[in-house]
């Protein structure tokens, strides 16, 4: 059984980001069509939101566990990443600078001052980024993220969306074999999604074009972090989380055991308490 959010709201928000849903807002603020979903009311004094940046290749399906656990106490951002589902795909290589602008973009479309990001692989990346550029971020909860380009393995979890049976096979690096095979369900359900909206083999090699060196200026970075790490993630090494935490001015480090990549997935209920007393 998946250790997830309450079983009611994450259905609605799986609902709700699926793909193939239509009416969902839109900016062209940095030049590119980006989509984005908001929800919840914002009860959370002195926060507006929390932004949700999602992990190389994927759709925003994968912010379903964490989403529907924030929306209320927070107002929710999700935003589509450039290249994938029913945001545009410009040429790439996309260069991290462009990412950072597509966040900015959809905070202002959405009207946010102050938000939280919480980021996954690619999108703890571009966090990171996005806090030493934007004075409108506050906290970073990071996901299996890392400074390094070179501790991030981009083709782990890669597969041609046209390819159920290769996009099934690539979630071995995302998923233990413990939780894949008590989870069955998740796991087609997964399978579905990534088939219906991640990105192309093209956009995936844009995205990952997008990761830069950041160690040697993470003391600028001052926010307050939480760094999450599954202490089996096969994508991105544990000891690469906890360097970016020790690197980071105000960066605190929380393993998980037992857990792999996609640990907002896996181990969404632990997740999601350390995101509501961290944001909090």
């Amino acid at each position: 059984m998946v250790r997830g959010a309450d079983s009611s709201a994450q259905t609605a928000t799986l609902r709700r980001l699926a793909p193939g849903r239509s009416g969902v807002p839109h900016t062209t603020g940095s030049g590119c069509r980006i989509y984005y979903e908001t929800d919840g009311r914002g009860t959370v004094e002195g926060t507006a939101a929390v932004v949700f940046l999602g992990d190389l290749g994927f759709g925003p399906w994968q912010w379903a566990w964490q989403a529907s656990a924030l929306a209320g106490p927070f107002r929710t951002v999700v935003p589509t990443t450039r290249g994938v589902g029913r945001s545009d795909a410009p040429p790439g290589p996309y260069a991290v600078e462009e990412l950072v602008a597509d966040v900015d973009a959809v905070l202002s479309a959405a009207g946010v001052d102050s938000a939280h990001v919480v980021g996954c692989g690619l999108g703890g990346h571009v966090g990171i980024h996005a806090a030493r550029q934007l004075e409108r971020l506050d906290k970073l909860a990071l996901v299996g993220t890392t400074a390094e380009p070179a501790a991030y393995d981009t083709d782990a979890l890669a597969a041609d969306p046209a390819d159920e049976t290769a996009v099934r096979s690539s979630l071995a690096a995302g998923l233990t074999a413990s939780f894949r095979e008590a989870n069955p369900e998740v796991v087609d359900r997964i399978v579905d999604w990534r088939t219906t909206e991640d990105a192309s083999p093209g956009v995936w090699a844009a995205q990952a074009a997008a990761f830069t060196d950041a160690t040697e200026w993470l003391y600028e970075v001052t926010n307050e972090t939480l760094v999450f790490h599954g202490e089996a993630d096969a994508v991105v090494p544990a000891a690469a989380g906890e360097r970016l935490a020790e690197d980071l001015p105000r960066g605190g480090f929380h393993g998980v055991p037992d857990a792999g990549h996609l640990v907002g997935v896996e181990a969404a209920r632990t997740v999601n308490d350390r995101l509501h007393a961290f944001l909090g």
